[in-house]
């Protein structure tokens, strides 16, 4: 759980493991790159969306074409769950920079493949080599962010890394409906925009390591060989991953979900539907804000975050209105905007530099099997109570009880902490 055994806060959450500059237009070139970075994943895994449909047009004659379609927009997301925790490995022992660079270049070979392939399976196959770089997107620029900020630099760029690709999800789709109108493979161009920020990465991304090398040595010869025989944060870590995997559905129910709620409740416009859609995503933006704007240590915050979670769900089941069913959607959006960096700084502050990457990639792996499994959890609790507002009903009882579950275990164990992470020093 978030609350067992935080390690010594001197030893990673306030150590600046680069000495890369915090202020100034080189750090802002750097800071626009991660964030696009990680913005890339979220592209492949929403662009398509509105397309689908041409797509199972143009290949209804393949046999299976009515499951396999879908499988073109999800496979990305499936093998970045599955292949995260190995790009970690990667990040760790080769360099973020190098396979950040590299794997930017491979996701528009990748991405724009299905502009040239004739053949679905060839198309999906292309897919899942697209999230294996997302994969390691993701991974490279979430550690990144941990190598070049500490302390309260960091949890404010974390959570902007989480209101950015909140933002980009509704652009994208908008541009992949857009795009689309022309044919359904001309939204795929869109992958090739990586080409213009792989350069770009080379040139303005520092390697971390040349820095940090530096910084750690007067610590390094008070241990000599501490570093080298520390054992990776499993029980610390793992926990975190646990709880990353089911806040990932709650992330995930409004953005999936919204659109077949209120087809249930008798709004049939898109217009309107996609209104209501983008009201909640701006309320994730709006938690993410927030969130990087308290100051406060995450992990004692999880449990009030759950619980507004659970709220948002339960005035959504309740509602029994298109108008509340947004207010419970808007709710539920305020909590898992501040939900999101809360997990991911909670994570980032049990890793040492030596161990963020494959930290990263296991918390990566959480949170995308988690987007994964969402509608299929969904789906499996709406058969069983009978609407799928009862499903988003029971899953925001699970959600409270997990609030509470947190909430008690650090009563018990009193490792509540109300001081503000410290500032990074520049």
């Amino acid at each position: 759980m978030p609350g067992s055994v935080p390690p010594s806060p001197a030893a990673v959450v306030d150590a600046a493991p680069s000495s890369v500059a915090v202020s100034g237009p080189a750090h802002l070139l750097r800071l626009t790159l991660l964030m696009a970075g990680s913005c890339l994943p979220i592209l492949g895994a929403v662009l398509i969306a509105p397309v689908l449909p041409k797509m199972q047009d143009h290949f209804e004659s393949v046999p299976g074409a009515k499951a396999l379609v879908p499988l073109a927009l999800t496979v990305p997301a499936l093998a970045l769950a599955l292949l995260a925790p190995f790009a970690g490995v990667i990040v760790d022992r080769l360099g973020r920079r190098r396979l950040l660079i590299v794997a930017t270049v491979l996701y528009a070979v990748f991405g724009t493949a299905p502009l040239w392939l004739d053949s679905l399976g060839a198309i999906i196959a292309s897919r899942a080599l697209a999230g294996v770089t997302e994969a390691a997107i993701m991974t490279c620029c979430t550690t990144l962010i941990g190598d070049y900020y500490s302390g309260h630099q960091r949890v404010k760029y974390l959570a902007l890394q989480t209101m950015c690709a909140s933002a980009s999800a509704t652009v994208f789709f908008v541009v992949g409906g857009a795009v689309g109108a022309a044919g359904w493979r001309v939204p795929f161009w869109v992958y090739a925009i990586s080409l213009a920020l792989a350069p770009l990465m080379a040139i303005a991304l520092p390697d971390p390591a040349a820095g940090g090398a530096a910084d750690d040595a007067p610590a390094q010869t008070e241990t000599t060989e501490a570093p080298a025989r520390r054992p990776f944060p499993w029980r610390q870590l793992g926990g975190i991953c646990v709880l990353t995997f089911f806040g990932a559905m709650v992330f995930y129910t409004v953005p999936v979900e919204m659109a077949y709620l209120l087809d249930d409740l008798g709004v049939k416009s898109t217009g309107v539907i996609g209104l209501a859609t983008a009201i909640a995503s701006a309320a994730t933006v709006a938690g993410a804000v927030t969130f990087a704007r308290l100051k406060r240590s995450p992990d004692p915050m999880l449990p009030a975050v759950l619980a507004l979670c659970a709220t948002g769900f339960g005035v959504m089941f309740l509602g029994g209105s298109a108008p509340l069913l947004v207010v419970g959607a808007v709710i539920n959006c305020l909590g898992t905007g501040m939900l999101l960096p809360a997990l991911l700084t909670s994570a980032m502050s049990r890793l040492a530099f030596e161990d963020r990457g494959r930290g990263t990639g296991l918390w990566t792996a959480a949170f995308f099997g988690g987007e994964f499994v969402c509608p299929l959890v969904l789906l499996a609790l709406e058969s069983a109570v009978g609407s799928l507002a009862g499903a988003v009903g029971l899953l925001g009882l699970a959600a409270a009880a997990v609030a509470a579950g947190l909430w008690a275990a650090r009563r018990r164990a009193g490792t509540a902490d109300p001081r503000s992470l410290p500032e990074q020093l520049a």
